[in-house]
């Protein structure tokens, strides 16, 4: 039986999950935000060591915030999958997911090329990889998932399902706009809200014989 996603169902269970951890959430997202503003005051590069030093000053900073970037991004999608279970998510997930690091760059960089791909040869092509391949990084830090069995596990769970998945990626960027119209402070609630809606319907989706969104992400009412 194929999961049926209900982006409805998922607004609520997500909104109840990410209230319940809101502080701690938000609280993730705005230290994070303050430890990459001051890495890129303290960090920059200084002109005047001319232009190869300067140059590659850039490159060596681009490198740390990329890698600091994706343990960001794999530990908070774990502390998501944690709240999503109803427990309070731990710190000690971004040390776990930070050996996942490569396999998240490489399978990073092969979607990124899949998806442009598409793009070159028509736009509908290159939305249509992007939405059949998106659970990639739920794979590797939910299950551990490897660069080219987390592509294709994503491909296989999103099969036939693209048009509710197109509505929710419109709905992600319907939320993303609202929190930002509600002076910019709005997105540390939004984009919490967004990831926990990705982790539910990434739960729905993979899991066997899913019937109820309720069931599948296993929140009780």
């Amino acid at each position: 039986m194929k999961p049926i996603l209900k982006i409805s169902d998922l607004f609520k269970i997500s909104w109840k999950q990410t209230r319940a951890q809101i502080w701690v959430l938000a609280g993730l997202l705005i230290g994070w935000t303050i430890i990459t503003f001051t890495l890129s005051i303290f960090s920059t590069p200084d002109p005047s060591q001319g232009l190869s030093g300067y140059t590659l000053g850039i490159i060596l900073m681009n490198i740390v915030f990329a890698l600091i970037g994706c343990i960001f991004n794999l530990g908070y999608l774990k502390n998501i999958f944690q709240a999503l279970d109803g427990d309070e998510p731990q710190f000690s997930a971004y040390g776990q997911q930070a050996r996942k690091i490569l396999t998240y760059f490489i399978a990073s960089i092969i979607m990124s090329i899949i998806v442009c791909i598409g793009f070159c040869l028509l736009i509908l092509p290159g939305i249509y990889l992007a939405v059949r391949l998106q659970y990639f990084t739920a794979v590797i830090v939910e299950d551990n998932g490897g660069i080219i069995s987390s592509l294709k596990r994503s491909w296989e769970i999103t099969k036939g399902n693209f048009w509710p998945l197109f509505l929710l990626g419109l709905t992600f960027f319907g939320i993303a706009i609202l929190g930002i119209l509600l002076f910019v402070v709005g997105i540390f609630v939004a984009y919490p809200l967004i990831y926990m809606m990705y982790a539910a319907s990434y739960r729905v989706l993979s899991a066997p014989m899913a019937a109820d969104v309720f069931d599948a992400v296993k929140i009780e009412e």
